[in-house]
C-alpha cells in the first residue's frame, strides 16, 4: 500500500479501512450525527441505538466517541456481542474491578449497582458501548434491558449505547423485545453517502493524508466509485486505494473509470441488494481487501505498461511501521525448562511454566514490576484480552508485538474477575486518558488491527 505514497506526494495511506480518528469525516450528516450521540450520551436516560451496513463507519463513529465524550465519562467497550448473560456481568464487571469471587447474577448485579452508585457520587457517568449488537443472543439483549434499569433516586446509573448492523432492528420489532425496544429513546442511522458526499469524502481522505495537488480522481472514476461501492465507506476506501496503485503501476497521476473498474472487480463486493453487475471482462481475481488483491492489480498493469521499481531495503523502523496484520496464531509447542523442580516450586507455579512460553512468562515479569509503582490514576493502552488456554495465541501476538512496538513497555496480565482464567497484553504507561488516545493514533497499522483502546490503571486493581 505504500508504494503510491511518495508518487503521489503522500504522507501516509489515504484510505486505510482501520478507523483512524484523524481520518474522520464530517459531511454526509456524520458530524452532526457525532454531536448527537455525544448529547444523548451524557444528558439522555434511554439506550442508545446506531444502526447501519456493513462498512458505513459505526467503528469509526465509536472511536470518535471514546475519544470525544467529557472526562468525567468513564467509558465500558463490549466488542463481543457474543457472550452469555453471566459473561456480559463479568465483563463489565471486570472492567469495573469489581471482583466475581463466582457470585450469582443477582449478587454480581447487585456489586455492579453499588460500583456504579460509588462513581455517580463521584461525579462520573459510566457508559456501556457494545458493537455488533445485532449477533447478541436473546438472553444477553434481555440482560442489556435489565441494566437499563440500574437507577439510584434521581438519574439512570449506566447509559448504553448499542451499535449495530440493520439487522437488529428486525430482531426488536419481535415481540418479546418489546420492552427493550421501548427503552431505546434515541435511534440513529448512518446511511450510504451519496455521489456528491463521495467525492467530498475522497478529497478530504486526501487532504487529511497529506496530497496538496488537483484531485487525482476524474469525475468518471468518483461516479463510478459511488457506484460500486453503493456509499459504504470502507468499500469506498478499499476501491480508492487499489485504483492509486493501479494508476502508480501504469506511470500516471490521475485515475480514471478504467483504473476504478478494474480496482473494483478485484475488490469482488457483495451487491447490498441484487442489481446488474458492470458488464466488465473478469481480468484478475484478488482478496476482496486492499492487501494481496491490490498487489495482483499492480503487477498485471505493470506488465502492460513499466516494471515496478525495486524500492530500497526499508529500514527496521520502516518494516515494523508497515507490519501486516497479525495472521492467525499457531499453537506454541510447549516444553518443560530444565529449572523446573517440583521439590522447590508449587504445583500452581510448575504448572505455569509448563503452559506459558518464554516470552509470556517475561512480560508477565514486567507487569509485576510495573504495578507495584505505577499511580492507579495512570493509563494504558489495551492491546489483548483472551483466556489463558490460549497459550500460543498470546505467544505468538507478544511476538509480533514486541517487533512492532517497544519491548520494555509491552507488559502482560492475569485476571480471573470475569470469572474465568484470562490473560491481557498491555502497552505504555500515560499520565492521562489524552496522552494514551495520542499514542493510539500513532500505533502502527499492524496493531490497530488488533482495535486497542485505552484503559485507566486503577481497572487492573
Amino acid at each position: 500500500m505504500s508504494l503510491y505514497l511518495e508518487h503521489f506526494g503522500l504522507r501516509e495511506p489515504p484510505f486505510r479501512i482501520t478507523p483512524h480518528t484523524d481520518f474522520f469525516f464530517t459531511g454526509a450528516n456524520r458530524g452532526p450525527t457525532l454531536d448527537a450521540l455525544i448529547y444523548a450520551i451524557t444528558q439522555d436516560e434511554g439506550i442508545v441505538k446506531v444502526t447501519g451496513e456493513v462498512g458505513s463507519g459505526k467503528t469509526m463513529l465509536c472511536r470518535m466517541l471514546l475519544e470525544r465524550l467529557p472526562e468525567n465519562v468513564e467509558t465500558l467497550y463490549l466488542a463481543n456481542p457474543s457472550l452469555s448473560r453471566q459473561e456480559i456481568l463479568g465483563a463489565i464487571a471486570d472492567e469495573l474491578g469489581i471482583p466475581t469471587d463466582g457470585k450469582a447474577t443477582h449478587s454480581l448485579t447487585r456489586a455492579l449497582q453499588d460500583a456504579l452508585i460509588t462513581r455517580y457520587g463521584q461525579g462520573k457517568r459510566v457508559v456501556l458501548l457494545i458493537d455488533e449488537a445485532h449477533a447478541m443472543p436473546a438472553e444477553s439483549l434481555e440482560e442489556i434491558r435489565l441494566l437499563s434499569n440500574l437507577e439510584s433516586k434521581a438519574t439512570k446509573l449506566l447509559q448504553i449505547a448499542l451499535f449495530a448492523q440493520p439487522e437488529l432492528d428486525d430482531r426488536l420489532a419481535a415481540t418479546d423485545m418489546r420492552q427493550l425496544r421501548e427503552r431505546i429513546t434515541q435511534h440513529f442511522n448512518l446511511t450510504p453517502l451519496k455521489q456528491d458526499d463521495v467525492a467530498a469524502y475522497i478529497e478530504f481522505r486526501l487532504r487529511a493524508a497529506g496530497y496538496r495537488g488537483p484531485n487525482p480522481f476524474t469525475a468518471e472514476a468518483v461516479t463510478t466509485i459511488a457506484k460500486v461501492s453503493e456509499g459504504l465507506s470502507r468499500r469506498i476506501n478499499i476501491v480508492a486505494d487499489k485504483a492509486l496503485l493501479a494508476a502508480y503501476s501504469s506511470g500516471t497521476h490521475q485515475v480514471g473509470g478504467a483504473e476504478i473498474k478494474l480496482a473494483a472487480l478485484d475488490a469482488r463486493f457483495s451487491p447490498l441488494q441484487p442489481k446488474t453487475p458492470f458488464n466488465l471482462k473478469p481480468l484478475i481475481w484478488g482478496a476482496g481487501g486492499a492487501g494481496i488483491g491490490s498487489l495482483l492489480i499492480a503487477l498485471t498493469i505493470a506488465a502492460q505498461s513499466r516494471p515496478l521499481p525495486s524500492p530500497a531495503t526499508p529500514s527496521k523502523t520502516s518494516q515494523t511501521a508497515l507490519a501486516q496484520p497479525f495472521p492467525p496464531s499457531e499453537p506454541v509447542k510447549q516444553t518443560q525448562p530444565a529449572s523446573l523442580r517440583p521439590d522447590t516450586q508449587s504445583p500452581a507455579a510448575a504448572l505455569d511454566k509448563i503452559r506459558f512460553a518464554t516470552m509470556t512468562r517475561q512480560h508477565f515479569g514486567q507487569y509485576e514490576q510495573w504495578i507495584e509503582t505505577v499511580p492507579s490514576s495512570h493509563y494504558f493502552i489495551q492491546l489483548l484480552a483472551t483466556d489463558a488456554f490460549h497459550t500460543g495465541e498470546i505467544e505468538s501476538f507478544l511476538a509480533r508485538a514486541t517487533e512492532a512496538l517497544e519491548p520494555s513497555q509491552i507488559r502482560a496480565y492475569r485476571s480471573s474477575l470475569s470469572g474465568r482464567d484470562r490473560v491481557g497484553v498491555i502497552y505504555g504507561d500515560f499520565a492521562s486518558r489524552k496522552e494514551a488516545i495520542e499514542a493510539m493514533q500513532i500505533l502502527p497499522e499492524s496493531i490497530k488491527a488488533a482495535q486497542p483502546f485505552p484503559r485507566q490503571v486503577s481497572k487492573l486493581r
